[in-house]
């Protein structure tokens, strides 16, 4: 595997949970396990194709676990690692900069609006 420069930790952070999907990925993960089809659900616009190489790479680097239960038809149900849940304040303070954002909007007169019902922690 080549080398990898990062020139601030940020950069690294992107890498591992960047893009549209992963971070959206996560944040549902965040209340416990879910099965992909539960995932799929809980994220509109989110292609199968996309989800599964979305979790895989997550996977990869160990933000999550899959566990596969030995029944039929097979049960697979994915979860943050622990090493995925110390991304647990980040992705709160994700979430909450979203909502504050959307407030901010709706100000300003946009017609925008927060389907999800998760609790705000502060901002």
């Amino acid at each position: 595997m080549p080398e990898k420069i990062y020139n601030i930790g940020v950069e690294a952070t992107m890498d591992a949970i960047g893009g549209k999907w992963k971070p959206i990925i996560l944040c549902n993960l965040r209340h416990g396990s879910l099965r992909t089809s539960e995932l799929k659900r809980k994220i509109p616009g989110i292609s199968q194709k996309m989800l599964t190489q979305q979790l895989r790479e997550l996977e990869e680097v160990e933000i999550i676990t899959r566990r596969v239960y030995n029944q039929v038809p097979p049960k697979v149900e994915y979860s943050l690692s622990s090493y995925g849940e110390t991304l647990g304040t980040v992705l709160d303070n994700l979430c909450n900069w979203g909502k504050m954002h959307i407030d901010t909007l709706q100000k300003k007169g946009q017609d925008v609006h927060l389907l999800g019902n998760e609790q705000l922690i502060n901002y």
